[in-house]
C-alpha cells in the first residue's frame, strides 16, 4: 500500500492487506490463476515487500491456507458452543452455519482444500491435515458427549460427511440443499452412534 510521505510503515497491516488481498483472489479464481503480479497490484505493494513477508507464492498460500483455517475453525467453534450443551444442537449449528456459507454467492467450496488440491506442496498438506484434525476435535468432543461408542471413529465419519456436503455445495445450484442433506445424515450416524 503506498504510504504518504512523512508517514511511517506498518508491517503488520502491510501483511495483513496482502493476505487479504491473496485470500479474495485466490478463492475467487484459484492459486494458479492469480501470480504475484497481480497480488502486488491488487495490494499496492512491490514484489520485493511481498518477498520480504511471506519469502515466495508459496509462502504466501501457506499464509493464507494457515489464516483461513483458523477463521473457519473458529466460527465453527464459535457456531457449536453458541447452540449449548447438547450436542446434537451443536452438530445442527456447524451445518447450519455451513448452510448459510453454502449459499453466499461468493461461495467456492473450502478455500483450504482448494489450496491444497491445485497447488499441491509439503507445506500445504501439513496445513491442510491439521485444518482436518480441529474439524476431528470438535465433531469428536460432540461424539463424546453423544455417548458414542466409538467417539474417534464416530468423528471420522462425521468428518467425511462435513467434506462431502462442502464439495457438493460447491457444484450444486441448491448448495444449501447439501448442508440440509449432511446435517441429517450426520445426526444420523450420531444417533447411530451410541448403540
Amino acid at each position: 500500500m503506498p504510504v504518504p510521505q512523512g508517514s511511517t510503515l506498518d508491517p503488520d497491516r502491510t501483511r495483513s492487506a496482502c493476505l487479504d488481498v491473496a485470500t479474495e483472489l485466490f478463492y475467487a479464481r484459484g492459486v494458479d490463476a492469480v501470480g504475484v503480479a497481480e497480488v502486488c497490484s491488487t495490494a499496492g505493494i512491490s514484489k520485493q515487500t511481498l518477498y520480504r513477508h511471506f519469502g515466495s507464492k508459496d509462502g504466501l498460500v501457506e499464509a493464507m491456507v494457515e489464516r483461513r483455517s483458523e477463521r473457519v475453525w473458529r466460527w465453527l467453534e464459535d457456531a457449536a458452543t453458541a447452540a449449548g450443551p447438547a450436542p446434537q444442537a451443536r452438530l445442527t449449528a456447524v451445518f447450519d452455519a455451513l448452510g448459510g456459507w453454502f449459499s453466499e454467492a461468493e461461495f467456492r467450496g473450502c478455500g483450504v482444500m482448494n489450496a491444497v488440491t491445485q497447488h499441491r506442496s509439503a507445506g500445504l498438506l501439513r496445513l491442510a491435515a491439521r485444518h482436518l484434525d480441529r474439524y476431528r476435535g470438535l465433531l469428536a468432543a460432540i461424539a463424546v458427549d453423544a455417548g458414542a461408542a466409538d467417539a474417534a471413529g464416530t468423528a471420522e465419519q462425521l468428518l467425511q460427511v462435513l467434506e462431502g456436503a462442502t464439495l457438493l455445495a460447491s457444484t450444486s445450484p441448491h448448495p444449501a440443499d447439501a448442508a440440509r442433506t449432511g446435517r441429517d445424515a450426520a445426526l444420523a450416524l450420531l444417533a447411530a452412534s451410541r448403540t
